[in-house]
């Protein structure tokens, strides 16, 4: 979440042999309420691709532990084989740009610091290694893609082809330049009652993607989106967040075979295409629910 996915997911969407999602985010596996609707249910997300098509989705709710204790099991009792992609910026930033997002859309309404003691998820979904263990004990590495927001944004199209590389596919993915950046965290749209009620409406929905091009879509987007930037860390919180962090991702450093901390984040994620290196589990180890 807050890691570039939608954009990834756009110019997934753009190649050749790929097809993703409509809505982007299913969450079929994670969410009770929608696992209840059924595999036909998912599989209407795919209708519309062909026979030789990789299909694709980007469920942000698939690496929420706690919230969502059952999406592995799930997965892995439908899908024996799939390519997990996991992009990981540095947790601060994520964590900041989450609280915004919840701040825009209504669901936080208190300031930082007391927002992360009211929801500790802002700082679960920030643990990488917590979040990716349990894909990598059922799936292996060899299935789990593991990329840097640096640089996903610095190095766009050599990430994609990296990307393309992992799932197999014949010809290079390219980066289409041409696309904006996606759902960018300081422009979401602010609550609106009654805007949500008629985009979600079924009948107005189909509508809205048959009738409307897509730009004007966006220009219709553009009327409710909130500009603001992410608020600052007090120090005490950000030496707090710190040691909190540091300890999740001094152990997914081990697996990737670098030295990771908060402080020297964004120097290793600019600068080296993680790979898994030194992969270890311990069998004892439990998560916290």
């Amino acid at each position: 979440m807050k890691s570039a996915t939608t954009t990834l997911h756009e110019q997934l969407a753009r190649q050749c042999g790929v097809f993703m999602s409509r809505p982007k985010e299913p969450n079929f596996f994670s969410d009770d309420e929608n696992y209840a609707k059924g595999f036909g249910w998912y599989a209407s997300f795919f209708a519309g691709a062909g026979e030789d098509l990789l299909l694709g989705e980007s469920s942000t709710h698939y690496t929420k532990l706690p919230t969502y204790p059952h999406t592995v099991e799930r997965m892995v009792g439908a899908l024996s084989r799939v390519k997990l992609i996991y992009v990981m910026r540095h947790p601060i930033d994520r964590l900041t740009s989450h609280y915004l997002h919840e701040v825009t859309v209504g669901r936080i309404s208190v300031g930082l610091e007391e927002a992360i003691e009211r929801h500790p998820e802002l700082v679960d979904y920030g643990r990488y290694s917590m979040q990716l263990e349990p894909y990598l004990r059922v799936y292996g590495p060899q299935s789990v893609l593991p990329l840097f927001f640096d640089r996903l944004v610095q190095r766009p199209a050599q990430e994609l082809q990296r990307l393309g590389r992992f799932l197999g596919l014949q010809e290079p993915l390219r980066w289409d330049h041409a696309l904006k950046p996606q759902n960018v965290g300081r422009e979401r749209m602010g609550s609106s009652p009654l805007r949500d009620a008629l985009v979600r409406a079924p009948v107005l929905s189909a509508l809205r993607r048959t009738l409307i091009p897509r730009h004007w879509a966006e220009g219709l987007k553009s009327l409710w989106k909130v500009r603001r930037d992410p608020p600052p860390v007090p120090s005490g919180l950000s030496d707090r967040l710190r040691e909190l962090f540091d300890r999740d991702l001094a152990r997914l450093g081990s697996w990737l075979g670098v030295s990771l901390d908060c402080d020297s984040f964004h120097e290793v994620a600019g600068t080296h295409p993680p790979s898994w290196r030194q992969f270890n589990l311990d069998p004892c180890r439990h998560h916290r629910r």
